[in-house]
């Protein structure tokens, strides 16, 4: 028995209400507007305070990690372009338990992204607007205000629909690369001293001084894979583009490669115009110091602070205009999707059917208005904008690995399945996209993972809570399908306290340090062969699958009344 794919697309979780608006560029231009936001405003600083010149390497290696995890998703948006995919595969390959798992982590991580745009925003203007944060980085109440304002207004942008949002979200993509590219440009030529990729400062020296271990802490902790997780736009709004056959690889791959060669060369230029005697004095762990001006400028805004002390006063006023703009496009974005994700739990049956309900403009509403009181609740008094940036970064690589593994056992379950986008290699490229998700939470730090953990074990109150009071609607877990899944956050929670990353100030905080650098690399590969042998093995029979995806046009007429456009 096969899955035609013209009935799979009129019932297998795709809304019919949902409008296909997004055209090559609007998708690709979703994508890179959701990476470019506030990473690279802050991620040069903090990256360079972690790796020093390593920090280059830091970046190549995380291009390469989130391009393996995007190639793994290539196949599965354009097999099954679904809104809301990242939570759709798995409850296609492994049932409803899994599903949720998945679900919970990536709407968590989504809700939450949007607040921490908004609060770079507000962090760059408290360098002017002193009325906004105190000086431990917290909102006041007045902060707090405009801060709520400020996602209500993204939320707002996205109750017109998605023709609107491309509309909008096109505009600011052209301004933000614009920006990137003339930042590049401007530092280089002002000021590029060769000898600070080898300097000797009072903390180190050499072009690793923090050595390859510290290169890699970075990645998570410096927000380098934070700044690439825009790249899932191409997968969450699948559903919504007119050509998913060329718009969804074109976004996956392009979008990184575009972005992440951007990355590496601002990276470059913020290390070579540092004055090569500040940074003598202050040490790459007080970079930030070596380009102060005046105030602590240099670590709150430091590309501003940069282009000050460089002479640039005229770069320093774009780059505080872009420091609402870039961060405030990703806030629109990200409140999209958070809708998005919620809308697939709710047609997938793993949370309230409210959710799922669209307005005339194909907008999941409810699901906009979750986002919104969701949002507001990350704006109470959180640690800087580092240290929520390491815990969402975590939370959003661990729902993308079921993807790389759903890429393998699909070639299995749905093999007569058309695939207009067939990736090449599979069995490298899904290990290799499982194994990159794996390093990335463990050198976030045990301190990290199990607060990462923690909100996991959360979801699972919520949804025992789901199953008891809606047992008419709710479907059958599956649980023999996805018990996998525990056993994977087992392990990854085992790895993380076994190692030698902490998370945190205190070095030597929450982890046992029994294996250095590459027996840390080690762990994660057996724990990456582990989880792929057990969810090959129970990943649900190819008939159930076919179930799964075709039984929906049942569901869609028993949700019809609670699910189409009112009015």
């Amino acid at each position: 028995m096969s899955v035609g794919t013209e009935k799979v697309d009129n019932v297998a979780g795709d809304d019919p209400h949902l409008k296909k608006e997004f055209g090559t560029v609007g998708l690709l231009f979703t994508a890179i507007g959701s990476i470019i936001g506030s990473g690279w405003l802050f991620s040069s600083l903090h990256a360079s305070s972690l790796a020093g010149p390593a920090a280059i390497l830091s970046w190549i290696v995380g291009t390469i990690m989130f391009l393996f995890i995007g190639l793994s998703y290539a196949e599965l948006g354009v097999m099954m372009p679904r809104s809301g995919g990242v939570a759709r595969y798995p409850h296609y390959a492994w049932g409803s338990f899994a599903s949720y798992s998945f679900g919970w982590i990536t709407w968590l991580a989504c809700a939450s992204v949007a607040a921490v745009e908004v609060s770079a925003v507000l962090t760059y203007a408290a360098s002017y607007v002193h009325w906004l944060m105190n000086p431990n980085g917290t909102l006041k109440p007045a902060g707090l205000v405009v801060a709520i304002l400020m996602l209500g207004l993204f939320v707002l942008i996205n109750f017109l629909g998605v023709k609107w949002f491309a509309r909008i979200n096109n505009v600011l993509v052209w301004w933000k690369l614009i920006m990137i590219v003339l930042v590049i440009a401007a530092i280089m030529i002002a000021a590029f001293h060769m000898d600070n990729f080898s300097a000797t400062v009072k903390d180190g020296s050499g072009f690793a001084p923090n050595g390859i271990k510290g290169a890699m802490e970075a990645i998570p902790a410096a927000g380098i894979a934070f700044s690439f997780l825009g790249w899932r736009q191409g997968i969450e709004l699948a559903g919504e583009t007119d050509n998913p056959k060329k718009n969804v690889p074109l976004t996956l791959i392009g979008s990184i490669l575009i972005c992440g060669v951007l990355y590496i060369l601002l990276q470059i230029a913020f290390i070579g115009a540092l004055d090569p005697s500040a940074l003598a004095e202050n040490g790459w762990s007080g970079v930030g110091n070596a380009i102060e001006v005046g105030t602590d400028a240099g670590n709150f805004s430091p590309l501003a602070a940069m282009a000050t002390f460089l002479g640039m006063g005229w770069l320093a006023g774009l780059l505080y205009a872009d420091a609402f703009i870039s961060p405030g496009d990703t806030g629109l974005i990200y409140t999209s999707v958070t809708a998005r994700m919620s809308y697939a739990m709710g047609r997938n049956r793993n949370a309230p059917a409210g959710l799922a309900k669209v307005n005339n403009n194909g907008v999941p509403w409810v699901s906009l208005i979750l986002a919104w009181v969701a949002g507001c609740i990350f704006f109470l008094p959180f640690p800087s904008w580092q240290s929520l940036v390491s815990i969402v970064t975590s939370l959003t690589v661990l729902s993308f690995g079921s993807g790389s593994i759903a890429l393998l056992t699909f070639r299995k379950q749905l093999p007569d399945m058309e695939r207009p986008y067939r990736a090449k290699a599979p069995w490298v490229v899904g290990p290799l996209a499982l194994l990159a998700t794996n390093l990335i939470m463990y050198w976030a730090g045990w301190d990290q993972v199990w607060k990462m953990m923690a909100a996991v074990a959360i979801g699972y109150i919520f949804l025992g809570i789901f199953q008891v009071m809606d047992k008419g609607r709710a479907p059958k877990l599956e649980f023999k399908y996805g018990w996998w899944v525990l056993v994977w956050f087992a392990g990854i929670l085992l790895v993380s306290y076994l190692g030698s990353y902490s998370g945190s100030d205190d070095k030597e905080a929450g982890q046992a340090d029994v294996y250095g650098f590459n027996g840390g690399i080690v762990a994660n590969i057996i724990l990456t062969v582990i989880v792929l042998a057990l969810a090959w093995y129970c990943q649900l029979p190819g008939k159930r699958v076919e179930e799964i995806l075709n039984e929906t046009e049942e569901i869609i007429d028993e949700d019809a009344d609670k699910l189409a456009p009112e009015g």
